[in-house]
């Protein structure tokens, strides 16, 4: 059996507008047979909870624990600079009148 729109989608049981291409819901298509995309079925992917981001990245880039970049030390400098600078002209403006 063929489907057309408008009618329930055959993937995931959504109305399908008249001159619809695709489900708005899932993305079937005509062309893919209104079925779901498979993708990844069979490729053996490791589960998400199996997946150690730590050691992926000591494997792919030979990256251990990789240390605190230096722009975060910057910034607790550059935030007493900018206290530093308020403080300086609130007391130049408060003493000026």
């Amino acid at each position: 059996m063929k489907f057309r729109p408008p009618g329930d989608c055959p993937n995931c049981g959504e109305e399908v507008t008249a001159r619809a291409r695709a489900c708005r819901h899932c993305g079937a298509t005509a062309e893919a047979g209104w079925n779901a995309p498979s993708g990844h079925e069979g490729l053996d992917l490791p589960d998400d909870d199996d997946f150690d981001y730590a050691a992926f990245t000591e494997k792919e880039f030979g990256i251990r624990n990789p240390k605190r970049p230096r722009s975060r030390k910057l910034w607790p400098w550059v935030a007493l600079i900018l206290a530093g600078a308020m403080v300086w002209f609130a007391w130049g403006w408060v003493f000026q009148q």
